[in-house]
């Protein structure tokens, strides 16, 4: 059985504190034909001296700092693999993501995007929020609707188009979006396999409004367009 080649792209802006766990965790999967792609938006600490560590096991891009969906962008013009996955340079992945995964794809060879499901989980210096928010819908597994939970044929990415590289927050669910109307075939896995690390920077809690008013502006736009279709079809 062809063993897949997968692309898995790290985006990271200033990410040596947690970047060498995030790269330990691809390297540790079972599913071992990988191609690593660290795309750094803009780096001025020492990400690029971490990324050097591993040598060649590691490829690494760089672009002057242009959001999250731009350095996912880069990686993805890179790539080189049959399939494509991204972990955020905080986060980690179970060591089976990947492997099963693709079983879910040889199982059906019609499915073109799998999602797992996301565990949260903070920081020591965060004990007493993760304490506060124990019982919180935050800390129980998740449904992973995000990039680091997916696994992607390229072609889907041809089909669908990147990431909306305007958008800053809501670029991911833009993406799943466009995939839906698209008609991907899609499953959600139960299993959690995507560790996402809650600390001071994330992107989410650095800048709460402007997330806000970007998901906001999105549902406005999906649903004008909905409307849009649904207005030509009775026409």
């Amino acid at each position: 059985m062809k063993e897949f080649l997968i692309s898995c792209i790290v985006p990271v802006f200033n990410g040596e504190r947690y970047l060498a766990e995030a790269l330990g965790s691809i390297l540790a999967q079972t599913h071992r034909a990988l191609e690593i792609i660290v795309a750094d938006d803009g780096s001025t600490d020492g990400t690029s001296a971490i990324v050097a560590r591993y040598g060649d096991r590691v490829r690494y891009l760089f672009q002057p700092n242009a959001g999250v969906a731009a350095a996912c962008n880069l990686g993805l013009g890179a790539a080189h693999g049959d399939f494509v996955a991204f972990l955020s340079a905080d986060d980690l992945w179970h060591r089976e993501k990947l492997a099963r995964q693709i079983a879910r794809f040889q199982a059906r060879p019609q499915l073109d995007l799998c999602v797992t499901h996301v565990q949260n989980f903070w920081i020591p210096e965060l004990k007493q929020e993760a304490e506060r928010l124990r019982d919180h819908r935050m800390a129980q597994p998740l449904p992973g609707y995000v990039p680091q939970a997916l696994l992607a044929r390229c072609r889907v990415f041809n089909a669908v188009g990147y990431f909306n590289a305007a958008l800053r927050h809501a670029d991911s669910t833009d993406w799943f979006l466009r995939a839906a109307e698209y008609g991907a075939v899609t499953e959600l896995l139960p299993d959690v396999l995507v560790y996402r690390r809650i600390h001071q920077s994330n992107l989410s809690r650095r800048l709460a409004s402007a997330s806000r008013s970007e998901y906001l502006q999105l549902l406005k736009q999906t649903l004008d367009h909905r409307r849009r279709q649904k207005a030509t079809s009775i026409s």
